[in-house]
């Protein structure tokens, strides 16, 4: 495509956010449209949140997505917000309000429940799951479970954070190990496995059993060393790059109000990893 004058800009902020496949992903899906659009990553860090939305919507930018560790950080910079922000209490989707601003929402949960309904079955009325984390990724994924009626295991490092989410496990491998035994599926939502070759030691292992579902939100070239850890012990795996498919099919829609080309964009995925 050609960059011109007429070209809207989206983008993607977190920190870090360099690892990011969503430029390829959302460049793909407007290629294929043949939308005059770009979509880059822009590297906020913690302190700079406000100035840097301020910033992006005086400069017209047409739309956002924001990752770890900023969706609770942008909502007070909204114009308002979705009834899934309000109850999830994080967004990872800001669309121009044209007044000037952003409004935000949330496509987190519905991405996380079409990720794990296309890689696995399960009826989440009749199951248990753990839920590693209680950041913004970790409160729309419990959002999203409990929706369809699953009981909840939460650990976080800090404790009081897990609590707001449900009842709560204590964060060490041995603590989260025994919990496994009693759950159908384990979702970590922590960026623990962003890096390095090894299975990161805070995570569970010995207690994954086969037939169990794992499911991982970190994505990244062949799967994270933990869900591979997983498939070796016989369970069921179910990787990020679902969630973030399905979550940015959400986002590009309320963007550009056109059906997201959504075999365009897995193959770009695909692609990139």
């Amino acid at each position: 495509m050609t960059i011109d004058g007429h070209t809207k800009v989206a983008g993607i902020i977190g920190w870090p956010v360099e690892h990011s496949l969503s430029p390829a992903m959302h460049n793909a899906a407007f290629e294929a449209l043949d939308l005059n659009w770009v979509y880059v990553a822009f590297p906020v860090a913690p302190e700079g949140v406000g100035e840097a939305l301020t910033g992006l919507a005086a400069a017209g930018c047409a739309g956002l997505n924001v990752t770890i560790p900023h969706k609770q950080a942008v909502i007070p910079y909204c114009s308002s917000v979705s009834d899934a922000v309000e109850a999830i209490g994080a967004a990872n989707t800001l669309i121009p309000d044209g007044d000037g601003g952003f409004r935000a929402d949330n496509t987190d949960a519905a991405g996380f429940l079409r990720a794990l309904d296309a890689a696995a079955t399960i009826d989440l009325s009749r199951a248990q799951a753990l839920v590693i984390g209680a950041g913004g990724a970790a409160r729309a994924v419990a959002w999203a479970l409990r929706s369809r009626g699953a009981r909840l295991l939460v650990s976080n490092r800090t404790d009081t954070k897990a609590a707001a989410l449900g009842p709560t496990v204590p964060f060490s491998a041995s603590a989260l190990d025994e919990a496994c035994s009693s759950v159908d599926l384990v979702v970590n939502c922590t960026s623990l496995g962003l890096d390095g070759d090894e299975v990161p030691e805070d995570l569970p292992l010995d207690g994954l059993r086969s037939g169990q579902i794992v499911a991982d939100i970190v994505y990244r070239p062949g799967g994270t060393p933990w869900l591979a850890a997983a498939a070796q012990r016989g369970a069921i795996t179910v990787d990020g790059l679902g969630m973030l498919l399905h979550q940015g099919a959400d986002s590009f829609t309320q963007w550009t109000g056109a059906e997201p080309p959504v075999e365009a964009m897995k193959h770009a995925l695909r692609r990139a990893t």
